[in-house]
C-alpha cells in the first residue's frame, strides 16, 4: 500500500474532502517555493565563490611568477657581489704589494743617507 495523507471527510468542508487537503497543498507549495529560493541563493553563492576562487588562483599564480623573478634577480645579484668581492680582494692585494715595495724603497733610501 502506498503511503499517503489521511484526510477526513468533513461535512463542513466538502470541497476539502473531494479535492484533498488544500491546506497541505498550499503548505507544500510554499515550502517548495522556499526551497527553490534557497537553492537559487545557494547556486548564486557557489558561483560567487567559484569566481572568487578563480581570482585567488590567478593572484597566487602571479605571486609565484613574481617570486621566481625575484629569486632569479637575487641569484644574479649574489653572483655580481661575489665577482665584485673577488675584484676588490685582487685590488687590495695589489695595493698591499705596492705599499710594501714603497716601504722597502723608503727604508733603503733612509739607510743610504746614514
Amino acid at each position: 500500500m502506498a503511503p499517503g495523507i489521511a484526510i477526513e471527510a468533513s461535512p463542513r468542508h466538502p470541497k476539502r474532502a473531494m479535492n484533498g487537503d488544500l491546506g497541505v497543498e498550499e503548505i507544500l507549495r510554499r515550502r517548495n517555493e522556499e526551497l527553490e529560493k534557497e537553492l537559487k541563493g545557494s547556486l548564486e553563492r557557489e558561483e560567487k565563490m567559484k569566481a572568487e576562487l578563480k581570482k585567488t588562483k590567478e593572484r597566487m599564480r602571479m605571486a609565484e611568477d613574481a617570486e621566481e623573478r625575484l629569486c632569479s634577480q637575487l641569484g644574479d645579484l649574489e653572483a655580481e657581489a661575489v665577482d665584485q668581492a673577488r675584484s676588490y680582494q685582487t685590488q687590495i692585494r695589489s695595493l698591499k704589494e705596492e705599499l710594501s715595495r714603497a716601504q722597502k724603497l723608503l727604508q733603503n733610501a733612509k739607510s743610504l743617507k746614514f
